[in-house]
């Protein structure tokens, strides 16, 4: 399914937590009648207090807010902030709460990993930060390297029927009757140039959706394509993909986490360097902080900015939601942003680079990419790609 793209909207990037933190606030601050919030992770620290506080205020004046957190990723909101918040009348639902790991479950790797906003029907928020100090992760500075759109416009129809979709079935599993009163928005007026569509990664008719629009902006790729992904294992029809764009002249560049964040994710990308070098992808690690983003470029008017990255839990296993934009000032804007992000804090892997890793190193790289492979199969996240 082909993303349904909507013209007439206003798209601002937002670069981390300095820029995204202060336009969400307000937007809840200036909130008149609902607050719609998704968040993987919903941390104690001083942004986690900071957005709970601004909810209750809300909630308080008579705004209905709606806070849906992930049970893995939020394993502490239950008791850091939904008793405050659910005395100060905000409805608060976890998604999946059952996170233990044995004995091994399928579906518990289907987390909400989504991050999204709505308010009063005319601004949402799509992108990849989640509600936590962008210094929260021990020996990070500068703050993490992250993105979000602050979305006004049409396309934001496509938000709410995203945002109830799961939030119904979420209270219909936790038999919360009283939450599933929802009244359907009607379509925002056109209230900017920028075409963009939602595209949204669920287990039923989405499984596929982020990662073909992807491919597809891959394979009609001229010119450039440059991804930023925080966590990196492509499938091997993506991999192809991006080999098939550099042999036909394609510029191709990744942003890649340079700091070690989950040491077998970090090792077992780094079995895929080899290959992409010789096939002329260029290689861009992030050093400056810890590398958060899920972002891409393709030519002179493609986009996306949103939660799912390159691997096979964002693409096989959790709720995933994308903002693909074609608009010529939104791609440069970007563009220019990783650009910059590769010259200013990133280094440049070397063809060959990884040839003259001594051959235990490179075994060792081999065996975790071996090793995770062998998880995906383990999980069943590989089966059933129609």
């Amino acid at each position: 399914m082909a993303p349904e793209f909507v013209a007439g909207n206003r798209l601002t990037l937002l670069q981390s937590g300095g820029e995204y933190f202060p336009a969400l606030l307000a937007a809840i601050d200036a909130a008149r009648h609902e607050v719609h919030l998704e968040t993987y992770l919903f941390a104690e620290d001083t942004t986690g207090r900071a957005v709970a506080a601004a909810l209750a205020r809300a909630a308080g004046r008579g705004v209905r807010v709606r806070v849906l957190v992930d049970g893995f990723g939020a394993a502490n909101f239950a008791a850091s902030f939904a008793p405050d918040l659910l005395a100060a009348g905000v409805q608060a639902l976890v998604y999946r709460p059952d996170i233990a790991l044995f004995p091994p479950r399928r579906h518990r790797l289907r987390r909400m990993h989504r991050k999204l906003a709505l308010i009063d029907g005319r601004v949402g928020f799509v992108g990849g930060i989640n509600v936590i100090d962008d210094l929260n992760t021990p020996e990070q500075t500068p703050p993490r390297f992250d993105y979000a759109v602050r979305v006004e416009g049409p396309v934001l129809l496509a938000f709410e029927r995203a945002l109830r979709r799961v939030w119904e079935i979420v209270a219909w599993v936790s038999w919360r009757r009283r939450y599933r009163s929802w009244t359907p928005m009607a379509a925002p007026a056109a209230c900017g140039t920028q075409t963009a569509a939602l595209v949204v990664r669920d287990n039923l008719r989405h499984r596929r959706a982020i990662e073909k629009a992807y491919l597809a902006a891959i394979a009609g790729a001229s010119a450039d394509i440059i991804i930023a992904s925080a966590y990196f294992l492509p499938s091997t029809r993506f991999l192809r993909a991006l080999r098939e764009a550099a042999a036909r002249g394609v510029g191709v560049s990744l942003l890649l986490q340079g700091r070690v964040e989950f040491r077998l994710v970090h090792y077992a990308t780094q079995a895929l360097y080899d290959d992409l070098l010789a096939a002329g992808v260029r290689i861009f690690l992030y050093e400056k902080s810890f590398l958060h983003a899920k972002v891409a470029v393709v030519d002179a008017d493609w986009a996306t900015v949103g939660s799912s990255n390159i691997d096979p839990y964002s693409l096989l296993a959790a709720r995933e939601a994308n903002l693909v934009v074609r608009d010529a000032n939104f791609t440069d804007e970007l563009r220019r942003s990783l650009r910059a992000a590769m010259a200013e804090g990133a280094r440049e892997l070397p063809p060959g680079v990884w040839q003259s890793q001594s051959w235990p190193r490179r075994w060792l790289r081999r065996a975790a990419y071996a090793l995770l492979s062998i998880a995906v199969g383990i999980s069943g996240l590989g089966r059933r790609r129609s």
